[in-house]
């Protein structure tokens, strides 16, 4: 599935369930996992759906040796200037509940 997706740039694939209400959130955080320094397309999808102003955006990503690479600035452009964004993090696989606790901790949110 990368593979298609990084073939085709502007590929969106459809998202299966929308958010409800979206509206009533402050803070949203977006994890995926790391696809060659950038993130899986339905994530573009995801961002592109929805309207972020006057929200903050908080990334992040799982992978085994990937950082994020220009993804969030990537990220960023699909999100309006009054979005709040917090650059990503990536989570490695021995990453415990701790480690995790203590990240979200650290964002002040």
């Amino acid at each position: 599935r990368s593979s298609v997706e990084m073939n085709d740039p502007a590929s969106r694939p459809e998202i299966a369930k929308q958010v409800e209400n979206m509206d009533m959130y402050d803070t949203v955080l977006v994890g995926f996992p790391i696809w060659w320094y950038v993130e899986p397309k339905i994530i573009d999808t995801f961002l592109d759906n929805y309207d972020f102003s006057g929200k903050t955006v908080v990334t992040f990503a799982t992978s085994g040796g990937s950082d994020m690479g220009k993804t969030d600035s990537i990220l960023q452009k699909s999100c309006s200037a009054s979005t709040k964004w917090v650059n990503g993090k990536v989570l490695r696989p021995h990453a415990d509940s701790k480690t995790v606790e203590n990240w979200i901790n650290s964002l002040n949110l």
